[in-house]
């Protein structure tokens, strides 16, 4: 058997590409053989109509017959008629269909490719082609053959493919120079490449082990990577340890590194808990940002006139129809009277009521109110519950999708007298540091959140630090009101959270809201899940599986992870019909797909977070369109890194949402991640109806499992008066 058998021909058809290894399964017409010939191999991009080169070896395989598994395959730009117009055709270029790649071969030939990136006023001559379409053409060309060369670039110095488009986004026609001149810098600004991706470019570009400028990047690395676990910074003792095991380099070296680091201010000195730490140099400012912030805005008396809430009481009660307790009575009288409050407290405990009266008393004073929330569905749900427009924090503080950041800053503040931040809990530093940076000295504002629900997604935690530094009013609400006593998820959820095991046997009740479906092993958890999802919820309770039923996850690998059980899900809920669909970064979408945004997108407003539908599939023109809350939003194939299936998320995912029913797995092999308020945040995102599935074992677990991991943090330190504040650091129920 010859092992390297050279092979070339004319690609028909792309069976199969991964675009994160490259591997692909082609259809090609090799001259000598009568019937197309199967080849396996691996190529950065491939098109059908292009040209290949291969050397390998010919192999049977039982199923799919004789195929050429090649070792070594070179893709080239198609010469023949026949070639050029299935390359065109197939989709690569925004504007060129089958269709009008036959027009374009009819008109102008082999000329083409020359016509396009040279002449393409002549396109105009074609019947139907308009200035706009010319446009999309050639800058769709030009984008391509800019990809092109970055990902024979990134492929020969040993990357994948997946992050091309993305490279080239974010760096433009800069790319190639940015990235040999300082290739960690991948790491930092493109998401899914981390830093040993970065390192073994690096390496392949002559950088040495021990190059300050690798030193320097393991640092910054390690503290990113810290940061994405919800830490501001990390002791010094504990960072430089991790970073000598990264980059397996002397310790003086590291240190070195770390003094350039910090002449720079890329990262920055100082204590937590007269502890030496290193923070990331924009992070750190950003926590001072909000505890000045929060100490400027928290003194002297609010803008409005004085208000004798004993008068107001009984007036505010009678036009709600409601009587308030008296820890809601004093937290009224705490709101009208302070510049910056906190009022938190769990489910059924009135935070509503209690927000709806001091909105109700200020409005009489002709107060200007903003409210907002982190979120869309928390901010739709803050409008439904005030009866007030409500605003994601990102629309309120109107994104600059030019420039970065927000429009509204210290020099384009917030024109309001009163800033109501709803669902407190998940905003993190830099966030919090955005939103009290654009309210004008003399504005009040009201944190609302339940500080026992999982801490931000981003770094700090911003809410039990404001609570625990004890720099400002703090209403606690804890008493369960009688109508919300009733609901068996109010009350399980707060059995969860002081550390009591939910009960488990509501399902014998016919009206509860709560139950526990027991599943022994995973691949009985993943069936049931689907036949409650899919069958019993729609037929008991007439819940749309799709729409209106969430699959909450408490992590999102494993046989009972987000991922696949988004796969299952999305078989059982949206087969396919039509034969469209779309592969890319590791999942297929569908029209009628349930999916989420997963970063922030200020080019298309939006953020991270946001569930849509996908709504249509452009082959021809590669892109697809998502609908979230009513608006369609386009995106390209290449940028559909930035959105998962969302029939299941992950818990932490869910923060600030509510949903009318939730089925929450819970299984032993989700034991690192069960934690009391993991379950605590789940049961709480039900709205209707919450469906635990899974070991009574796991629950019992995730209740008895109360956080203990340190956050790294200041706020608390620089917001206590006289250093009243905790050990900061500390986290848990507060």
């Amino acid at each position: 058997m010859v092992d390297r058998e050279p092979l070339s021909g004319l690609v028909e058809r792309v069976t199969f590409h991964n675009s994160e290894t490259g591997f692909c399964v082609l259809r090609v017409k090799v001259r000598g053989h009568h019937e197309l010939v199967t080849v396996l191999g691996s190529a950065a991009s491939v098109q059908p109509g292009e040209f290949i080169q291969a050397s390998g070896r010919w192999d049977h395989h039982r199923e799919h017959g004789v195929q050429f598994k090649s070792t070594f395959l070179k893709v080239m730009p198609p010469s023949s008629l026949d070639g050029i117009e299935k390359y065109l055709g197939s989709g690569m270029i925004k504007g060129i269909g089958p269709h009008f790649a036959r027009k374009l071969i009819k008109s102008f030939g082999e000329e083409v490719f020359d016509v396009i990136e040279n002449a393409p006023e002549r396109l105009r001559k074609l019947e139907g082609i308009g200035p706009k379409r010319v446009e999309k053409i050639t800058a769709g060309w030009a984008d391509q053959k800019a990809i092109r060369e970055i990902m024979v670039f990134l492929q020969s110095h040993g990357v994948g493919t997946s992050r091309s488009v993305r490279i080239y986004k974010t760096y433009g026609a800069d790319a190639i120079p940015l990235v040999s001149e300082n290739p960690y810098r991948l790491a930092r600004d493109i998401k899914g490449i981390g830093f040993l991706t970065a390192d073994q470019i690096a390496e392949k570009l002559g950088i040495e082990k021990t190059a300050m400028i690798r030193a320097r990047a393991g640092i910054s690395y390690t503290l990113t990577e810290a940061v994405s676990e919800g830490h501001c910074g990390l002791p010094e003792d504990d960072l430089m340890p991790m970073a000598e095991q990264l980059l397996a380099i002397p310790s003086d070296i590291l240190r070195d590194a770390l003094r350039q680091e910090m002449q720079d201010e890329t990262v920055v000195a100082d204590t937590i808990a007269e502890r030496r730490c290193i923070f990331l140099g924009q992070i750190w400012k950003a926590e001072k940002m909000v505890a000045e912030r929060m100490q400027t805005l928290a003194t002297g008396k609010p803008s409005w006139p004085d208000i004798d809430a004993d008068k107001a009481m009984p007036w505010v009660e009678r036009n709600l129809g409601v009587t308030l307790a008296a820890s809601q009575r004093e937290a009224v009288k705490m709101a009208v009277s302070s510049k910056v409050m906190v009022i938190t407290g769990g489910p059924g405990v009135g935070k509503t009521t209690l927000v709806n009266a001091i909105l109700s008393i200020l409005a009489v004073k002709d107060v200007s109110v903003a409210l907002a929330a982190p979120t869309g569905r928390a901010a739709k749900r803050l409008s439904e519950s005030t009866g007030m427009e409500a605003k994601t924090i990102h629309r309120l503080l109107e994104v600059d999708p030019r420039h970065g950041g927000f429009k509204r800053s210290a020099d384009n503040p917030l024109d309001c007298d009163l800033l109501v931040v709803d669902e407190a809990s998940m905003v993190d530093v830099p966030l919090m540091a955005s939103l009290v940076r654009a309210l004008q000295d003399k504005a009040a504002l009201m944190v609302v959140g339940d500080v026992d629900q999982l801490p931000s997604v981003g770094p700090g935690q911003v809410l039990a630090d404001i609570i625990d530094s004890r720099a400002v009013p703090v209403a606690r609400l804890t008493e369960i009101f009688r109508q919300a006593a009733r609901s068996q998820i109010i009350t399980n959820a707060h059995k969860v959270n002081s550390g009591h095991m939910p009960n488990l046997d509501v399902a014998k009740s016919e009206d509860s809201d709560f139950y526990f479906v027991e599943a022994r092993e995973p691949e009985d958890g993943i069936s049931k899940i689907i036949e409650i999802v899919k069958n019993r919820l729609p037929k008991r309770f007439g819940f749309d599986s799709i729409k209106e039923v969430q699959v909450l996850c408490p992590m999102n690998r494993g046989g009972l992870g987000a991922r696949a059980l988004n796969v299952a899900l999305q078989k059982a809920l949206n087969p396919p019909v039509d034969g469209t669909f779309i592969e890319r970064f590791g999942f297929t979408y569908r029209v009628g797909d349930k999916v989420m945004q997963t970063e922030n997108d200020y080019d298309k407003e939006v953020f991270n977070g946001d569930m849509g539908y996908v709504r249509s599939i452009e082959p021809d023109a590669q892109d697809l369109v998502i609908e979230f809350d009513g608006n369609p939003v386009e995106y390209q194939f290449g940028e559909l890194d930035q959105v998962s299936l969302a029939y299941a998320i992950s818990i932490h995912k869910s923060q600030g949402s509510e949903y009318p029913a939730v089925v929450i797995p819970m299984m032993m092999q989700h034991y690192v991640m069960l934690r009391r308020n993991l379950l605590y945040t789940g049961i709480t995102r039900g709205r209707k109806l919450v469906v635990l599935v899974g070991q009574k074992q796991a629950v019992g677990t995730a209740v008895k499992g109360k956080v203990e991991t340190r956050r790294w943090s200041k706020l608390a330190e620089w917001l206590a008066p006289s250093g009243r504040g905790r050990a900061a650091g500390q986290i848990g129920r507060y």
